[in-house]
């Protein structure tokens, strides 16, 4: 220990003062403080010795210390000890009770040895301290009240009163300060739990504690205390909020961010450590999972799939928000994923029920069809309005929201209009709108509204007479715009009644086709023309129909010889005709009027005489059936025997309608006049010759008889004078010479038949009567 003489030291002075018998042995005890500083007074050693201060320095007084350090020295002036260097008692005796320092002090002459303590003095110069300025301590956040935590102690170098008195804890709600005493006397502070700690709370507890020694002053020494409370799982998972509401568009793109879970565990470490997983029972459909992803780690939830509002408005979404703590904690998110809207659906259109075909006399206000319209879109998105085109002779009239009724609005012809395709069109009220058309075809049915109608309301026929029965006569035909039953046609011919024998007893006609055929030979001579009324009539209920008229022409054929009717000669006898002596070469003899029960070229006739073998002074006219002198008589000569033979005429008679007839087709154009056009006029000018030859053989009329009449009786009417009847024993016209057989001077006519005298007659086409 510094300040201690060492043990060889110890035995060398022992020796010396052995070997001096008269060594003074006196020992002097000072006390002084420590910390004082050098040259301070400790004590007046020469005195104390009883040593003459004069002879000290004459005597060499020596002073030795334990330890070789002169912590002290002696002025030899004045024979006072004083400090050398400054005292530090914990330097020099540490922790001992007591701290003195041993000094000798040698005089020679004589050698005296004098021993001196020199107490060195507690001085409360030093702090209290701790061996650590900073202490951390651990203690479980579940840990019990009581629970203790003990604490180093301080250290004070100083002794006694001066070391280490108490401690003191800075103020803490949740820890207290206990001071036990060692057997030694050392104090040890401990920390005492006194209330439940909560690491979520407080997860440090910051305490100061106080080390104060009993030093007046009082000295003390801190250390910063800080108690880390150690986490326990004792807290779940939080959602912060517990229950959300989420509002996305129903077309967002996959990988959209729906929301980020907000999840807090107060706890730390793998207390606090949340992962993430959907939460499924058997009472939620678990049809979200297929939608939405969740991320185990950080809790975001993005979608996966497209989503459709129309399948499903909303989604409740349950998420597990669990720690890795031992036992594992576990929270609860809810979040209400509530779809907004978009317009990506268009209108559907649905046909109720159609009532089609229709029948063409339905009224304004019949109901053709049920329509209902639907959007799977919600509010503007899905309100529908339906319409159809306004030209068409219908239209919507709404029942109630989304049901309409088609209904007709306008009269129906099916003859027009067969069929409509009503184009039926929803829009709804979105933005953009999206609209739907679907097309309905409606059948209009038939009803027998249409008469059957002929192709003309009159038809005109030629047949032949004597043609076979079964023969084909004409084909009518009507239609009927109606359709089916109502279109079935069937032919029919109508007994008027007007007629003596039953029109039907002449002819047949196909009911199917409308064919007429003939059921018996005709005869022109009896019957000339028919009417025959013909009836058309629909297969509808009630049935309609409708009458044409059938001219039919019955056409002349030459099956009748011709007829002498003048002069009137009984079968079996001859006519007597007188000519006078001086008649000369082209007298008139006499005319041959002949007569054709036929018709047009068939009662055509021309005259000739039948050959002799004798020369016969006579002729006949070819066309006119003169008889005329042809040379000179001699009254010596016998009477002649004449005999007139009549034929139709050979075909140069068939002239065209710009040529009238006569002789080798010559053509007058001075003479004017109507030439019978068509077989009526011509039958009314056979008929009115032969009744006039009738007259003439009854002596009623003269051949002479009225001016411009040739004999013609009046009741024919003055249509047809002397410029249309060639000769009024004629059926055609006869060209040449209009000469008669008397006169009206009383006297024959001389002239050739080539004689242009006499009136001319006109040719042409008359006029239909």
């Amino acid at each position: 220990m510094a300040g201690r003489p060492s043990l060889r030291w110890q035995l060398l002075l022992l020796g010396a003062f052995l070997s001096l018998p008269d060594l003074a042995r006196a020992q002097t005890r000072y006390s002084v403080p420590e910390g004082l500083e050098p040259g301070s007074f400790v004590g007046n050693i020469a005195k104390d010795l009883g040593v003459d201060v004069r002879s000290l320095s004459a005597r060499s007084l020596r002073l030795l210390s334990e330890g070789g350090r002169q912590h002290f020295q002696v002025n030899l002036a004045d024979g006072v000890l004083l400090v050398n260097e400054k005292l530090d008692r914990e330097a020099l005796c540490g922790r001992s009770s007591t701290c003195s320092l041993q000094l000798q002090l040698v005089l020679e002459s004589p050698l005296q040895l004098h021993r001196v303590e020199v107490e060195i003095l507690d001085v409360n110069d030093n702090a209290p301290q701790f061996p650590k300025k900073e202490v951390s301590l651990e203690i479980t956040e579940v840990a019990n009240p009581g629970t203790r935590l003990p604490l180093e102690v301080a250290e004070d170098p100083d002794m006694g009163s001066n070391s280490i008195s108490t401690y003191e804890l800075s103020a803490s709600d949740h820890f207290a300060l206990s001071i036990n005493v060692r057997g030694d006397g050392v104090k040890m502070p401990e920390i005492v739990l006194e209330k439940a700690l909560d690491r979520e709370k407080m997860a440090a507890h910051h305490l100061t504690l106080t080390a104060l020694d009993g030093g007046d002053p009082v000295r003390s020494g801190t250390a910063r205390i800080t108690v880390h409370v150690l986490d326990a799982n004792d807290n779940p998972p939080v959602c912060d909020p517990p229950i959300s509401k989420v509002f996305l568009e129903e077309n967002v793109l996959s990988g959209t961010l729906v929301t980020q879970l907000n999840v807090t565990d107060l706890d730390e470490g793998l207390n606090g450590q949340v992962e993430y997983s959907f939460k499924t029972s058997n009472n939620a459909p678990d049809t979200f999972l297929r939608l939405f992803s969740l991320d185990p780690q950080t809790g975001q939830i993005t979608t996966k799939a497209p989503l459709d509002y129309e399948d499903s408005s909303a989604y409740e979404i349950t998420v597990r928000a669990r720690d890795k703590g031992s036992p594992a904690m576990e929270g609860h998110c809810s979040l209400r994923v509530e779809l907004v809207d978009v317009n990506d659906n268009s209108p559907d259109i649905v046909l109720t029920s159609l009532s089609s075909p229709v029948q063409e006399d339905a009224p304004p206000g019949t109901v053709i069809a049920l329509i209902g319209a639907k959007d799977s879109d919600s509010g503007e998105n899905g309100h529908v309005h339906l319409q159809i085109s306004n030209y068409l002779p219908f239209k919507l009239v709404s029942s109630f929201k989304g049901h309409y009724s088609l209904v007709t609005a306008g009269p129906l012809d099916r003859e027009k209009a067969a069929g409509y395709n009503i184009t039926v069109t929803a829009t709804d009220a979105g933005s953009p709108r999206r609209s739907t058309e679907q097309t309905i075809f409606l059948q209009i049915s038939d009803v027998n509204d249409n008469v059957p109608r002929f192709s003309s309301p009159s038809y005109t026929a030629h047949i032949q007479e004597n043609t076979l029965p079964g023969a084909s006569v004409f084909s009518v035909s009507a239609s009927d715009p109606d359709v089916g039953t109502n279109s079935k046609l069937s032919y029919s011919i109508l007994d008027t009644g007007t007629q003596d024998v039953p029109i039907s007893t002449y002819f047949h006609i196909n009911p199917e086709n409308g064919t007429i055929y003939a059921l018996r030979a005709l005869d022109y001579e009896q019957d000339k023309v028919f009417q025959v009324p013909v009836e058309v009539q629909d297969a509808g209920s009630p049935a309609l129909s409708s009458t044409a008229m059938l001219h039919l022409f019955v056409l002349d054929q030459n099956d009748n010889a011709p007829t002498i009717v003048y002069p009137p000669v009984l079968r079996g006898s001859a006519f007597q005709q007188t000519v006078p002596s001086s008649a000369e070469p082209g007298y008139l003899v006499t005319k041959i009027v002949a007569v054709d029960a036929d018709s047009g070229h068939n009662a055509w006739l021309s005259y000739q005489l039948q050959e002799t073998s004798e020369p016969c002074p006579f002729r006949v006219e070819l066309r006119s059936g003169e008889i005329r002198i042809t040379e000179a008589l001699r009254e010596s000569e016998a009477p002649h025997r004449l005999v007139v033979q009549q034929a139709q005429p050979n075909p140069d008679w068939r002239f065209s309608q710009a040529q009238r007839p006569g002789t080798s087709g010559s053509q007058n154009g001075e003479e004017g006049g109507a030439w019978p056009n068509n077989q009526f006029d011509t039958e009314m000018l056979q008929a009115m010759i032969l009744a006039s030859a009738n007259e003439a053989a009854d002596g009623n009329s003269t051949l002479g008889g009225g001016a411009g009449t040739m004999g013609l009786s009046t009741r024919y009417g003055p249509q047809f004078t002397l410029q249309h009847v060639p000769d009024y024993r004629q059926n055609v016209y006869i060209p040449g010479s209009t000469a008669t057989l008397s006169n009206s001077s009383g006297k024959r006519d001389g002239k050739s038949s080539g004689s242009s005298g006499g009136n001319k007659k006109k040719s042409g086409k008359k006029e239909k009567k």
